[in-house]
């Protein structure tokens, strides 16, 4: 039976069938060929080119398991450096990725019989760090590249040379400092705040030097006090309006620091109430687990009851069906600006706000709060996982 041209529907079936991964057991790894049935692989043994490759594998089995191990292994560490780089990675979600490629070299033809023992053996071998958990073999890849390490040196000098000015600078600013407090002049005189005992008691000034024993002087200490209005001999009026106004600030700036301080506590004791749990009842939420299949993947439910602090149970938007899920199976829900919010974690975890606006690059968001002691307070920077869209 003929070749079928290469247009026709047979050729074009054929073409649609050889695409994508086939089954193992048909692979040939001797010939590189994969099959597509039973009836194809025992034709393909019974070949006059399977039969002289087999001859050529016979002379040295061993050359042929070392150069597929190789193969594997090169291929297998690129594609671990290119797509991870050094971060920490399950071993099967690599292979995974390895073996969608067709052209693949197959784990059968090397000297590893597992996945697992080849993970251990990279780690023997020093080129990965690997480690077991419960939930399987992870493995991180040590980057030996020459560039690399090239590279890094030049980054720790760099970070060694910034530390060694920022001490020079330091260092320079400290003998400024001390420089100037042996230079310093007598300090000038510090002029007392005018203060009135008795808001009804009317204040009353004495111009007259010469007249010390008159009623008005009497009347001026015992309701000013004796130093309120007195001035060095020899400063000027305009000195005096100086002295006055500075007075009147320090006053000012004595109430706002008060006020500025009692602020500047509640948000220092806010920053510190972070949390690892965020779920609150009645904001909305997505699934983002495949445990529970394609019906629920990246479906909205809204949180009805939180259990514990890490598990809440949620009701499926749309269909209505409740689930029981751990807040790692869950993330926020970020509304359109304009829309409301509740605080999740930090300081302000409970208060509901309005959210202004998003910063996509930096994965975070400005809101107005809108609830408790602290509305219309504007929060800036604020993570996406710390905010939810409200019910």
């Amino acid at each position: 039976m003929g070749k079928a041209e290469f247009l026709t529907p047979k050729a074009i079936a054929n073409r649609i069938k050889s695409k994508g991964l086939q089954k193992l057991r048909w692979y040939c790894q001797m010939c590189q060929k994969q099959c597509r049935d039973e009836n194809g692989f025992k034709c393909h043994c019974l070949s006059e080119s399977h039969q002289r490759q087999l001859l050529l594998a016979s002379e040295d089995p061993q050359q042929f398991m070392d150069y597929f191990s190789i193969e594997f292994r090169n291929d297998f560490l690129e594609l671990l450096r290119r797509r991870f780089g050094t971060k920490r990675v399950h071993n099967n979600i690599i292979y995974n990725e390895y073996i969608s490629n067709r052209e693949h070299v197959h784990m059968n033809a090397t000297q590893w019989e597992t996945l697992t023992d080849f993970t251990k053996w990279l780690g023997r071998e020093g080129y990965c760090k690997v480690d077991e958990t419960p939930k399987g073999w992870y493995m991180q890849y040590i980057d030996r590249d020459p560039e690399t390490i090239r590279r890094m040196e030049e980054q720790e000098k760099r970070k060694k040379q910034d530390l060694d000015d920022e001490e020079r600078s330091a260092k320079f600013i400290e003998d400024q400092v001390r420089r100037g407090k042996e230079g310093k002049e007598e300090e000038a005189p510090v002029y007392t705040e005018l203060k009135r005992e008795n808001e009804e008691e009317k204040v009353v000034f004495n111009l007259n030097k010469g007249s010390s024993s008159s009623a008005t002087s009497s009347s001026k200490s015992s309701v000013l006090g004796p130093s309120a209005l007195k001035l060095p001999s020899g400063v000027p009026a305009g000195k005096r309006k100086e002295a006055q106004h500075a007075s009147a600030e320090s006053r000012d700036k004595k109430k706002k620091s008060a006020l500025e301080e009692i602020i500047a506590l509640e948000e220092e004791k806010k920053k510190a109430s972070r949390t690892d749990y965020w779920l609150q009842p009645e904001i909305v939420v997505k699934i983002i687990t495949k445990k529970l299949g394609e019906k629920y993947y990246k479906k909205k439910a809204v949180v009805n009851e939180v259990v514990d602090k890490y598990t809440a149970v949620v009701r499926v938007i749309g269909s209505g069906d409740k689930l029981k899920l751990d807040q790692t199976h869950l993330e926020t829900v970020i509304p359109a600006p304009g829309k409301r919010v509740l605080i999740l974690n930090g300081g302000y975890r409970g208060n509901t706000a309005i959210l202004d606006s998003i910063n996509e690059k930096k994965f975070c968001a400005t809101v107005i709060i809108d609830s408790g002691l602290s509305k219309s307070h504007k929060l800036e920077g604020v993570q996406y996982e710390d905010i939810s869209k409200l019910a």
